[in-house]
């Protein structure tokens, strides 16, 4: 009676893993397939853009999906149209003083926020996150009249002033802070090291994964801005590589291969920077600290 009673809950026990592993294949199954399908939209418009770059303004029309011959002419018709020079300096010098400026001032601040403690801290970062609710377009007007004032109209200073101080990024790095080991900056103090030299020599290399994210996300912010630098910037030796393409998109008889050519232009730099410092990002996104 015992050894069929064994043999029983056995057999039970082995159809119960068995259906375990087959609901366990099903979900595997189920989250790739998701996987696949969140994978395929995301680079579906890159793979586009590609082959868009290699056919003419008509076949791009008509949803031809396959590489052609004509990347070589796309491209002397984009060197042609485009002082790519030129834009290419306006654009690195303002995403690149603008990101060295931006996590400048948001780390500062959100280092400040996080570990000088006061009564108003609380309140004056609620005040801040409540700004981020208004619309850029109620700001444009009033920031056109400053920098008009100032006489900053048509430079990089007035792309790049307005954006400094990000809120999203004092928040990110409010946040990251409270990762920050308390006892370094304890054992810094009790070394002698002042407040500044705790931030450039402790807190700096500490929080490098998380500068590399914020460095990754301003540079793009800086590099993708349109709106901005349309309306302050007025000449075209000024003009950045995202005006630049929206100007070819909205010619009279835009010549898509062209602008498919631009748009890979465009997008290169921000390919690279992330490729570069992909690893750090990822850390930095997760809240890493070393």
């Amino acid at each position: 009676m015992t050894d069929s009673t064994s043999t029983l809950a056995a057999s039970a026990a082995r159809r119960t893993g068995g259906n375990m592993n087959w609901l366990r294949h099903v979900k595997s199954a189920f989250a790739y397939a998701l996987l696949a399908l969140a994978a395929f939209v995301s680079i579906f418009p890159f793979f586009w853009m590609i082959v868009g770059a290699t056919n003419t303004s008509a076949q791009i029309s008509t949803g031809k999906a396959s590489f052609g011959d004509q990347l070589l002419i796309n491209i002397a018709n984009f060197l042609d149209q485009v002082d790519v020079v030129r834009i290419t300096i306006n654009s690195l010098i303002i995403a690149g003083a603008g990101t060295v400026a931006t996590l400048l001032v948001t780390s500062l601040a959100g280092y400040a926020f996080e570990i000088f403690r006061s009564k108003f801290r609380e309140r004056i970062f609620a005040a801040m996150l409540l700004m981020l609710s208004i619309p850029f377009a109620a700001l444009m007007i009033p920031l056109f009249v400053m920098m008009s004032r100032f006489g900053l109209i048509n430079t990089y200073q007035a792309v790049i002033l307005p954006t400094v101080a990000w809120i999203f990024m004092i928040f990110y790095f409010r946040q990251a802070t409270k990762a920050f080991p308390t006892e370094l900056r304890d054992a810094a103090k009790i070394d002698g090291l002042k407040e500044w030299q705790i931030f450039a020599y402790v807190y700096f290399p500490v929080m490098r994964s998380t500068y590399a994210a914020a460095a990754i996300i301003a540079f793009m912010q800086h590099w993708n801005n349109y709106l901005w630098p349309l309306i302050v910037l007025q000449t075209n030796d000024m003009m950045t590589v995202t005006l630049v393409v929206a100007t070819l998109n909205s010619a009279y008889t835009p010549d898509f291969g062209v602008i498919m050519v631009s748009a890979i232009f465009a997008t290169l730099p921000t390919l690279i920077i992330f490729f570069v410092l992909q690893r750090l990002f990822v850390q930095g996104l997760l809240g890493s600290v070393k």
